[in-house]
């Protein structure tokens, strides 16, 4: 089955509903110009209350190296996600394994995108929105994804209970990103959009 992300996590309850309805990993932010950043503190709360075998993901954006470490330092955080315009060599700094985000738009090589971050464990598609760095509920262009790229792809940007199967089945994603799809309000997830988005990454048989 195609793999869950539940991103922007800010409560513990939250984490718990991912992962009781299925969700293989849970994202932390530690970007403070989003509204679901968290302090190390509640991140380290969060991650606490979590069950075994939920990767626990650290999302950054054009972070300082000294705020990765702090992060590393105090959460469990088992993968790296930058979501900025970090050189290979930056996200190729840290003892852990990372993924990159890129913000697809017509025109960007995908091709040369994935070669460019070969090292990665996964490359993030999200959609493109001026002044934004993920979050903002908007899909993109499924079909700007070329068959084949080298790296697995995880599928982000829009996705919601209701269109997660079709995006499924068209993209053949390693894995798929939800935030806002299933939240209540910024920040504060829904415990039965979770449920739907995972029954809706079910259906798709992929």
């Amino acid at each position: 089955m195609t793999r869950v992300k539940i991103c922007g996590i800010t409560r513990q309850e939250d984490g718990l509903a991912a992962a009781r309805a299925g969700a293989d990993a849970i994202g932390l932010m530690f970007y403070a110009g989003s509204p679901r950043c968290v302090s190390l503190d509640r991140a380290r709360r969060i991650a606490d209350a979590l069950p075994p075998f939920v990767t626990i993901v650290g999302v950054f954006v054009d972070p300082d190296p000294g705020e990765v470490r702090a992060a590393m330092e105090a959460v469990p955080l088992q993968l790296l996600q930058f979501h900025g315009d970090e050189s290979p060599q930056f996200c190729e700094g840290f003892a852990l394994p990372h993924m990159k985000a890129v913000r697809v738009r017509p025109g960007l090589d995908l091709v040369q995108y994935t070669s460019r971050f070969s090292k990665a464990k996964a490359l993030l598609l999200d959609a493109f929105v001026q002044g934004a760095h993920g979050g903002t509920g908007q899909s993109f262009d499924w079909s700007l994804v070329p068959r084949g790229l080298e790296l697995p792809l995880v599928l982000s940007g829009g996705l919601h209970p209701e269109n997660v199967a079709d995006a499924i089945r068209r993209v053949r994603p390693w894995a798929v990103d939800v935030s806002s799809g299933v939240e209540a309000a910024k920040g504060i997830k829904d415990p039965k959009r979770i449920a739907a988005f995972m029954q809706g990454v079910r259906s798709a048989g992929v």
